[in-house]
């Protein structure tokens, strides 16, 4: 699944034109390199966002399509979740 897609999907980013363009702006970065929003996640991967303020640091645990609303956080394990330093 596309990078942006599965962001999307997993409700991370709530739009997916907004996880593309965090993907182009190099705000996304899978397993420490900048990431396409075109990138194919699999399992175990390690995904860093920056958003706004925020740094999100999460590993994928399952890859599907479609995902009820309830069900969309078991997609992914957040490994850090820290507000920027000023």
């Amino acid at each position: 699944m596309r990078l942006d897609k599965y962001l999307k999907v997993s409700r991370i980013i709530k739009r997916r034109t907004v996880a593309n363009e965090a993907c182009d702006a190099g705000r996304v970065l899978v397993n420490g390199k900048p990431a396409r929003a075109s990138y194919d996640v699999k399992e175990g991967d390690i995904l860093e966002l920056q958003l706004g303020p925020r740094s999100v640091k999460a590993e994928v645990l399952t890859v599907v399509e479609y995902v009820r609303k309830e069900n969309a956080g078991e997609m992914y394990r957040i490994l850090s979740d820290e507000a920027a330093k000023a």
